[in-house]
């Protein structure tokens, strides 16, 4: 009978303590209506991108057999650096002929010079012999024709030299597709030829290697077309890469594209983001990123902790800690920025919210 009465003493002893700390929990569950500043956010998923003209398709513009290939992948080259030669044996037969060609009008020009020069003197040799009567009227108006042919032929060279240089360097033009440059600098991502290939020019030109400058890098955000209205250029934004989770670099806003990217029904828009931080080495195209951008910033404004906030029958409601016991508070919300929600009307600060929902006895 004494084991038993210890053994309800205890239990009863146990229960107490129970409810005095079950009581000393629910009175702990309570908040203070205060003030705090208010950073709104919108978090978007991205992908690192070239900026436009930071990836470029290099290849030929005429056709022939692949003679030197000097680039391979992960070179990094120069702007106006060879990466390929093509034969060319033909073209700078093309382009002594073309030289030829040159000197040949040239000198059919001093000829005409020479033939036009030798009319005028006749011609004013002829005036003169008239006025002493010691030549005809038809020996004259010979002479004449004869200087206005030879002036004629000067012409008639000059446009043929022109003929002739024009053809030259068209044909140096093409020798010059023969030798494939760097149009930018950068570092070769891919090659799509080797030696020894032969390449077919058409309406698009073979691409030989693509180069991109790592150093002209941005982030493409896709934003929810509910968040889009908030973006605006020159807004500071935060983002991680997959690849460095702990570490943050800073951007901004330059771009938003007008036209909707849709992806299994979901309308997002690319927001293009300029990388404020240095990134080389670190940073490059096609890595994961997720984008925090901020908004407005607002100061001292009443916030309460998010889940106090409850939904009852379409009213956000906070209960309050009165005399008489928990009381519903019909609130209005604003933003929210983490765990914490800005109160727009209904609390005043000071006063004692419930974070959990009182119990229908209480």
């Amino acid at each position: 009978i004494l084991a038993l009465l210890l053994c309800a003493t205890a239990a009863a002893a146990w229960w107490t303590l129970g409810q005095n700390e079950d009581s000393r929990t629910s009175v702990s569950e309570t908040a203070r209506v205060i003030r705090r500043d208010f950073s709104s956010s919108v978090l978007a998923t991205g992908t690192v991108k070239p900026q436009v003209g930071a990836e470029v398709r290099v290849g030929a513009r005429i056709s022939g057999k692949v003679e030197r290939l000097y680039a391979n992948i992960g070179d990094y080259v120069r702007k106006g650096q060879v990466i390929a030669e093509l034969e060319k044996a033909d073209l700078q037969a093309a382009v002594a002929r073309e030289q030829a060609g040159v000197k040949v009008a040239e000198a059919k020009v001093v000829d005409a010079e020479a033939r036009l020069k030798l009319a005028e003197l006749e011609y004013r040799r002829q005036l003169n012999l008239i006025k002493k009567d010691f030549t005809s009227q038809q020996a004259v108006d010979k002479a004449l024709k004869e200087k206005k042919s030879a002036r004629a032929g000067v012409h008639l060279t000059n446009r043929q030299l022109d003929a002739a240089r024009a053809a030259l360097k068209e044909v140096q033009v093409k020798l010059s597709y023969a030798t494939i440059t760097a149009s930018i600098s950068g570092v070769i991502a891919s090659v799509s030829t080797q030696e020894g290939e032969t390449v077919a020019a058409g309406l698009n030109a073979p691409t030989f290697v693509t180069i991109i400058a790592l150093k002209r890098l941005q982030v493409d955000a896709y934003v929810d077309e509910v968040d889009i209205g908030k973006i605006q250029t020159g807004q500071e934004c935060i983002f991680t890469a997959d690849a460095f989770p702990a570490r943050e670099f800073n951007g901004k806003v330059v771009a938003i594209y007008p036209k909707a990217v849709i992806q299994e029904n979901v309308v997002n828009y690319d927001v293009v983001v300029e990388i404020t931080d240095p990134y080389d080495g670190l940073l490059r195209p096609e890595m994961t990123a997720s984008v925090t951008i901020s908004l407005a910033k607002r100061e001292q404004v009443l916030a309460v902790p998010a889940k106090a906030v409850k939904r009852e029958r379409g009213r956000n409601i906070v209960y309050i800690q009165s005399e008489t016991g928990p009381e519903p508070r019909q609130v209005t919300i604003g933003w929210k920025d983490g765990q914490w929600i800005e109160v727009a009307a209904g609390l005043q600060e000071g006063q004692v919210i419930l974070l959990a929902k009182p119990d229908a006895g209480e």
